[in-house]
């Protein structure tokens, strides 16, 4: 067998780099060539964070540098400088992700999840943004349940939205379905990142930067940290993506009510964290009542956005839809309640809270008047994570 020298052992996770080789310690070759290519890999996705921090920042400073030598600048170019420096600082959270992923300091627990259902609340909560940008989508999907952290299975479907979103042109194929061997779920994705008629005269492998962007790097460590196969190519015109997942569960062998979550290994989704990445919109004018909403959830795994008035929920809903909606009661008036028929004409399931000024009240929506569930100011820190929980738990 052939050997190579092997690198030490590192205390240091240096965004999983693996260090250089020194003389003592051997492996065979096929070690070492998985150790080169994780290096390459890294050094790639390095060269990339450059790329996508300086590109934006590049433009920023030029703007900067023209308001301090004139003294104006006009709403667009302010617009521009904002999304500019916005583009930076998605990139530098994305790297964070990456590295903290790549370290293997991320925690996982696995549930029993339903993945169609999950991919098909995510595509609906994003419906907005891809009409937005005229994607066509398309589904076919099984239905298939898997065992998997479901926090981060939300973090990968969001992900590839995101990603689809910056190189799709066109349409978006998405298919759910069990692998005939092994009965392995898989999500299925085509992506068409350029037009028929500006496929010819391209050079072999060439495609634009947005489909190897740093978002498709995250997507692919968040797999790689779920233990997903990932399989991709890329053609002149569409990227083919497969993701499997080889903890599926055998609908033949599940027991749809297991007696002892110890025993079965994994705990049901609807018992454990079900809600975890769950995309929560909060509509509170008070900075207090803000707090406190915060505080009662945040050990939820949510993913909590905070607005000051309806006008700005309206701009916020008008990108994206939330799964819940939490308002403070005293905004209540005809606006809201235009917002809110709005948001259910597209999503039926959404959850509703309203936080009433006062008192220690706590209604479900089957039982509330407004058909809303209402909990009481003093009753927060207590009853809305179980209002959330109920009110969400309707739509998985």
């Amino acid at each position: 067998m052939n050997y190579v020298t092997l690198p030490a052992t590192q205390d240091e996770p240096s965004l999983g780099l693996p260090a250089m080789a020194p003389p003592d310690g051997m492996v065979d070759t096929a070690t070492w060539q998985r150790t080169q290519a994780d290096l390459m890999r890294f050094q790639e996705l390095l060269a990339q964070v450059g790329r996508e921090l300086a590109e934006p920042l590049t433009a920023a400073l030029e703007r900067v540098n023209a308001l301090m030598s004139t003294g104006k600048i006009d709403r667009a170019g302010l617009k521009s400088l904002l999304a500019e420096v916005d583009r930076a600082r998605q990139a530098g959270i994305w790297c964070q992700q990456i590295s903290r992923l790549a370290s293997g300091r991320a925690r996982q627990s696995h549930e029993r999840v339903h993945l169609t259902h999950t991919v098909q609340s995510t595509l609906a909560h994003r419906t907005r943004e891809l009409q937005a940008r005229g994607i066509q989508l398309t589904q076919a999907m099984q239905p298939v349940e898997v065992q998997a952290d479901a926090s981060m299975l939300f973090s990968l479907l969001n992900g590839l939205v995101d990603w689809w979103l910056a190189c799709a042109h066109g349409s978006v194929d998405v298919r759910v379905d069990i692998k005939p061997w092994p009965a392995h779920a898989q999500l299925d994705l085509r992506v068409r990142y350029r037009p028929l008629d500006l496929a010819d005269g391209l050079r072999a492998g060439e495609v634009p930067p947005s489909v190897n962007s740093l978002t498709w790097q995250l997507v692919d460590q968040i797999a790689q940290t779920m233990g997903l196969k990932v399989e991709r190519t890329i053609d002149a015109t569409s990227v083919h993506l497969v993701i499997e997942f080889p903890q599926t569960v055998n609908p033949l062998l599940a027991d749809p009510e297991p007696h002892d979550d110890h025993e079965q290994g994994f705990a049901s989704s609807i018992n454990s964290k079900p809600l975890a990445g769950s995309h929560v919109l909060v509509v509170a004018a008070r900075r207090d009542l803000r707090l406190l909403i915060r505080e009662s959830v945040k050990s939820m795994g949510l993913v909590l956005d905070f607005v000051s008035s309806v006008g700005e929920a309206t701009a916020f809903c008008h990108e994206a839809l939330p799964h819940a909606l939490i308002f403070e009661a005293s905004l209540r008036g005809q606006r809201l309640d235009h917002l809110i028929d709005s948001i259910r004409r597209e999503v039926p399931e959404i959850a509703l809270v309203e936080v009433l000024e006062q008192g220690s009240q706590f209604d479900i929506s089957s039982v509330s008047p407004t058909g809303m569930a209402r909990v009481g100011r003093e009753a927060v820190l207590n009853s809305l994570p179980s209002a959330l929980v109920y009110e969400l738990a309707r739509g998985l």
